[in-house]
């Protein structure tokens, strides 16, 4: 090609991109406003604690992010639970059918959407339905097609169309409460505060507006927005219940008094009351404030009081046996930055730094729910009544062969695996929970009983 024209045609496309990274887009506002008490109504923590299983065990399991590698894993641990069967004094069940709640974030949300909506189906749909389709390529055209250009959908609400159509089918959260299933928290990150935010009524409280009209697609998109890729989800802030959030509120600051991290959550909370200030709320990637979903965990019992009190509140029976399973997507790829004196690209460097960052918080984590659920189990248990608490890690460090384990890490984030790389993730989420230390110790001491 002539180099004049070759110049040309960079020129054109660099003038494209910095037109279209400029297009001013404004997000498609689908909350509606609430219109009638809070308790009473939209899809809350109310569920969860009534049960769905026995009320000798108390199974909640966490997605991290990862994009389809994450979907994958956390699927692959469904299966296995959904094999196993259990008996307690009450039933004799496949021991999904305890799940109390299934908290997620960024690619883990795909699997627990697709399952709060369609329950144990989910086993003979979602590896074709998700797993093995090109996520990626139906994407890349939407985004990248010539004709779509100049359209006035950003990126994000063109993703929103395609997972529908391919997944929810135009589900709103309403339809969650349809099936006899978990509680699906999805989780996403408020950029403007830097909290997380749960797409849980309690959340949506404090926004004045209704969560059981909200579709599915939507809240699901916002937990996977990678920021910069996609534009973030926009909520409108309303401001039709000030004297219910601030009650809400002011019992929120007093149960958290004593806790410097868990006032900075409260504060992030509070600022949802600042109506002029905060009219929309823009929503990215839950992975951002959490990668593991466990956080959303220990901050509605910490935000109550403790264990106790979340459980009175709810007027939920104490299980005997509580069980925390997290499944952990993220990888350890190889840095090419370290063979060679060449300076590293931004994506790189951004790459490396937000790895680092990543395992550093995720370790912190669960080093911090390993503490709490012992202080949670210390606080119920009684000399007559003991509560036993089983926090379960799920990732690639479990894998004992050093070669399976360096395959594993790198298989990359995004939205397209191959079928060796989905069977495969398939089967290492199964057998990685089905060898685990703490799982195996759980399921001997349920079956002494």
């Amino acid at each position: 090609m002539d180099r004049r024209l070759l110049l040309r045609l960079r020129w054109l496309f660099c003038l494209l991109f910095f037109y279209l990274a400029g297009c001013v887009n404004y997000g498609v506002i689908q909350n509606e406003p609430m219109d009638g008490p809070f308790v009473e109504r939209g899809y809350n923590l109310l569920p969860a604690m009534e049960g769905k299983g026995s009320n000798e065990v108390s199974l909640v399991l966490t997605f991290s992010g990862g994009g389809t590698r994450a979907a994958a894993l956390a699927y692959g641990v469904l299966q296995a639970l959904h094999e196993i069967t259990i008996t307690t004094h009450s039933s004799t069940n496949p021991l999904v059918r305890e799940v109390d709640a299934i908290s997620s974030v960024s690619g883990g949300s795909f699997t627990a959407a697709y399952y709060g909506l369609n329950g144990e189906a989910t086993f003979e749909t979602f590896e074709d339905a998700f797993l093995r389709y090109d996520i990626s390529a139906g994407l890349k055209y939407r985004l990248l097609n010539p004709v779509l250009w100049f359209s006035r959908k950003s990126r994000t609400e063109m993703a929103i169309e395609y997972y529908d159509k391919l997944l929810f089918h135009g589900a709103r959260f309403s339809d969650f409460q349809q099936v006899d299933g978990p509680l699906i928290i999805i989780n996403a990150t408020d950029l403007g505060a830097g909290v997380r935010f749960s797409f849980l009524q309690e959340y949506f409280d404090l926004i004045c507006a209704d969560l059981s009209t909200f579709p599915v697609s939507r809240a699901v998109a916002a937990s996977s927005a990678v920021p910069l890729v996609f534009n973030p989800v926009v909520l409108k802030n309303y401001a039709s219940c000030d004297s219910l959030s601030a009650a809400y509120l002011a019992e929120t600051r007093a149960q958290t008094a004593d806790s410097p991290v868990m006032e900075d959550v409260t504060e992030g909370l509070a600022s949802y009351s600042n109506k002029e200030s905060r009219r929309y709320i823009h929503l990215v990637d839950g992975g951002i404030s959490d990668n593991l979903g466990l956080l959303a965990i220990y901050e509605m019992i910490e935000t109550s009081g403790g264990i106790k009190p979340f459980l009175d509140a709810y007027n939920a029976p104490i299980p005997p046996y509580f069980v925390v399973i997290s499944v952990d997507a993220s990888t350890s790829p190889h840095s090419e930055m370290d063979l060679t004196n060449r300076t590293p690209s931004i994506m790189n460097t951004v790459g490396s730094m937000t790895d680092i960052q990543l395992h550093r918080t995720n370790a912190r984590t669960l080093e911090l729910l390993q503490d709490s659920s012992k202080q949670w189990a210390a606080s119920l248990s009684t000399p007559d009544f003991v509560v036993h608490p089983y926090i379960v890690e799920v990732g690639f460090n479990g894998i004992e062969d050093p070669d399976r384990r360096d395959w594993f890490n790198q298989i990359p984030t995004g939205f397209s695996l191959t079928a060796e790389q989905s069977d495969a993730l398939i089967k290492v989420g199964k057998n990685l929970l089905l060898n685990n230390s703490e799982f195996k110790r759980f399921l001997r001491e349920l079956n002494s009983d």
